[in-house]
């Protein structure tokens, strides 16, 4: 490992975002550990340590967070949807609790969590954990990176595909452009690249990507681990 790779911890490392973001993370040169059920772990990239413990229950794993420096959160309901909105207060907002305790009690420098767009008209219950979440991580003092998609297009979640025609007219417009721009749509790869782009260069304080940022990020990281800042 280069002096200036990171310690990465992923809660939700075997998911839709995560596994692509071990493989990219260990390209990259930094050592990552990945938080998986039990008999899951098959599904973690080769070269990532397998963390078997329960995102809900942050006593199975938080012995093996340190030495992490970092620390992502990518857990949550898989699929959301207005009808599922008693499993996000169930699971997404235990699994952060857990998830922001273990890392301030393991000293992490940095925590990154995956939030939503907001505001928005629809997805109410889940954009209000998702904000109630930000909210705990700005009060633990933490300094954090939040990233707030609204859709991320990738495998098996392609169909807003269609509305890329209506987003490119609802930008045009002035009175629409800013919500447009807001709730856009980023690509899966552009979500990976902010991701890496976000454990490679830690900011002080609370830092927000949001859509257009997510955009600008996912273009390219900025630089390899061996020469990122320490």
């Amino acid at each position: 490992m280069s002096a200036n790779s990171k310690h990465v911890f992923i809660a939700g490392a075997t998911g839709y975002m995560g596994q692509a973001l071990v493989s990219r993370l260990l390209e990259r040169g930094h050592q990552v550990r990945g938080l998986a059920r039990p008999g899951s772990e098959h599904k973690l990239p080769p070269g990532c340590i397998a963390v078997i413990g329960n995102a809900l229950d942050h006593r199975t794993y938080a012995a093996q967070v340190p030495p992490a420096d970092t620390f992502v959160h990518l857990v949550g309901v898989p699929h959301p949807s207005p009808s599922k909105a008693a499993q996000f207060r169930a699971v997404d907002l235990p699994a952060f609790e857990g998830s922001l305790a273990t890392a301030g009690q393991a000293g992490v420098h940095h925590f990154i969590y995956v939030s939503v767009a907001h505001p928005a008209p629809v997805m109410k219950a889940y954009i209000a954990v998702r904000k109630e979440c930000e909210t705990l991580l700005r009060a633990s003092g933490l300094p954090a990176t939040i990233v707030r998609p609204w859709y991320v297009l990738g495998p098996g979640h392609r169909w807003p595909c269609l509305l890329l025609p209506l987003y490119w007219l609802l930008e045009q417009i002035p009175a629409t452009r800013e919500g447009a721009e807001r709730l856009g749509l980023v690509t899966h790869a552009q979500m990976i690249a902010a991701l890496v782009d976000a454990v490679e260069n830690p900011g002080a304080g609370v830092r927000i990507l949001d859509v257009p940022q997510i955009r600008a990020a996912g273009g390219a990281p900025r630089r390899r681990a061996a020469s990122s800042p320490a």
